[in-house]
């Protein structure tokens, strides 16, 4: 299981509305931490399937989101619960450090 992308269309009912806790990859193509970060959150996803859901946001084709949750600094990942915002972790990490950021949800 990798992580699937989401749009300013899909947000809502895969982000906000979902019952599970989920991880935003705020990315871009450009992005070299970003791409180096892509396989490390799909290994997590594939991981913890039952405990987190993990989407990735390209802030070039959806810039109203990327506005909307302050994204400055790509990559930015925010965890969503309830649809609320319960952290926020910026830049790439290698796999330990993202694991330890992420504790709390995949416990």
């Amino acid at each position: 299981m990798t992580a699937r992308a989401v749009t300013d269309a899909t947000f809502d009912q895969e982000v906000i509305n979902n019952d599970k806790t989920v991880l935003v990859d705020f990315w871009a193509e450009w992005c070299g931490p970003c791409r180096a970060v892509s396989p490390i959150l799909d290994q997590i996803a594939h991981e913890n399937s039952e405990k987190l859901d993990i989407v990735k946001l390209n802030v070039d084709e959806n810039p109203a989101l990327a506005a909307k949750y302050q994204i400055t600094s790509i990559p930015a990942m925010k965890v969503f619960q309830k649809g609320e915002v319960v952290k926020t972790v910026i830049g790439a990490k290698p796999k330990p450090a993202l694991e330890a950021d992420l504790a709390a949800y995949l416990a």
